[in-house]
């Protein structure tokens, strides 16, 4: 019972049996390369899991360039001049994508700053009472809004 549980939560493949090539290597070598580019409407999925179109045509562009010859880093090079580094699940660390690598290590880099800068400031000082001329000039103007 468990091992049925198991396999049905494993992920779903969307490759479909019409776009599988009938080589067994090309087509294992386009499975690895799937892997690696990201579905563009889905984003955080690969284009090997994912059931959008766009995946598709996507999977199907990857098995066309494998069959005209090409490399496996050729045909990822063809898909980053289409689409651009975002296509990768792991974009190159460059210029360019400093921020989607060490955003969010300076971002929490800065929070803990902050919350270091606050709590060495020491508590807020207690606020200073009305007095009696300042409690008769508000109840005056909280009179004077009453309906």
């Amino acid at each position: 019972m468990l091992l049925a549980a198991m396999l049905r939560a494993t992920p779903a493949f969307a490759v479909t049996p019409n776009e599988m090539l009938a080589d067994p290597v090309l087509e294992a070598r386009a499975r690895v390369i799937s892997q690696e580019l990201r579905c563009l409407v889905c984003q955080n999925e690969t284009i090997d899991d994912s059931n959008a179109d766009l995946a598709h045509d996507l999977r199907v562009l990857v098995r066309e360039r494998l069959k005209a010859g090409d490399s496996d880093a050729q045909v990822i090079q063809y898909l980053r001049a289409r689409y651009g580094d975002y296509v990768l699940l792991k974009p190159p660390i460059e210029p360019a994508t400093w921020i989607l690598w060490y955003g969010p290590a300076a971002i929490l880099l800065l929070t803990g700053a902050a919350l270091l800068f606050f709590r060495r400031r020491g508590p807020l000082p207690a606020p200073v009472p009305l007095d009696e001329a300042e409690k008769m000039r508000l109840n005056a103007l909280l009179d004077e809004d009453a309906p």
